[in-house]
């Protein structure tokens, strides 16, 4: 799902791992997980072609990528991705025709290396750009890469700071857990602010609208902020633990007790906030 060179190592190894990816835990919170998009999507202009040609960059289970078609049923769509995880399930559930004759795949690829093979229309990245520290420096090719009129856009985490993340690096980097897990914890101070993403797109030469959210999230179950982790922020943690199911265990337990007391549960079940920012990029017709 996302892009990183680094590979897990031996047992003693301190570089971060590229994370295995499952699906299944990654679409027990779809809804919170899709609703930033949606409204992403809702601010997406006209595009200037049609059929239009649009690229999903970190596509992850498809999901999010079947959406376009609902208002660009005409368009041909890719998906591009790193995990093969993943891209097996969004090649399974969702690759194909779509109503309105246009067509939906999804494709094998890097995006921090990612550089449009043809004209598009869109580019859009939902929730991936997090994952790739080089990711502004990309912003020219991508916004050279679209037609007169096309756009660029995005949405990305911006909680990196929030205790869900804080108690995640503190814990990697503790005596028990630093041989094994140091720098696992705390990838993201490539991230910018909003301001930063609007300085550069205006500097492309963009017509740009760039704002963040904060949405307080009320999720149900047992433990649901591990839970919800488990699908992304955790990946590259359980990933270096591999199969060592007691060292897991012990891990799983150390932070599970951290976030419970960081968000307790309520009568109505436990508020998660999440900040997100957004980005969307036209450039010059």
């Amino acid at each position: 799902m996302y892009s990183d060179t680094a590979h897990a190592g031996t047992p003693t190894s301190t570089a971060p791992s590229a994370p295995t990816w499952d699906p299944q835990q990654y679409l027990r919170h779809a809804g919170h997980r899709t609703r930033p998009f949606l409204d992403l999507l809702a601010r997406i202009p006209e595009l200037p072609t049609s059929p239009a040609r649009i690229a999903d960059l970190g596509c992850g289970p498809g999901n999010v990528t079947e959406l376009l078609t609902t208002r660009w049923s005409e368009a041909v769509i890719t998906g591009f991705d790193l995990s093969p995880e993943m891209l097996q399930r969004a090649t399974e559930q969702y690759a194909g025709p779509t109503a309105g004759g246009g067509s939906l795949d999804f494709r094998h690829g890097d995006i921090a290396g990612w550089l449009p093979e043809e004209p598009y229309d869109l580019i859009v990245s939902n929730a991936a750009l997090q994952w790739v520290p080089s990711h502004p420096g990309s912003f020219g090719a991508w916004i050279n890469g679209l037609r007169p009129g096309g756009t660029f856009a995005f949405q990305i985490p911006g909680n990196f700071t929030a205790p869900s993340h804080a108690l995640l690096a503190q814990l990697c980097d503790a005596p028990r857990w630093r041989s094994r897990l140091a720098g696992h914890g705390a990838r993201y101070i490539h991230l910018l602010e909003p301001a930063e993403y609007l300085a550069r797109f205006t500097e492309l030469g963009c017509t740009a609208d760039v704002w963040e959210t904060t949405y307080h999230q009320l999720l149900h179950g047992p433990d649901p902020v591990l839970d919800w982790v488990k699908g992304t922020a955790l990946r590259p943690v359980l990933t270096a633990l591999g199969d060592d199911r007691e060292a897991v265990d012990a891990f799983l337990t150390e932070y599970r007790d951290l976030l419970r007391a960081a968000y307790p549960s309520g009568p109505r079940g436990t508020v998660f906030p999440f900040r997100r920012i957004f980005a969307v990029a036209r450039k010059e017709a």
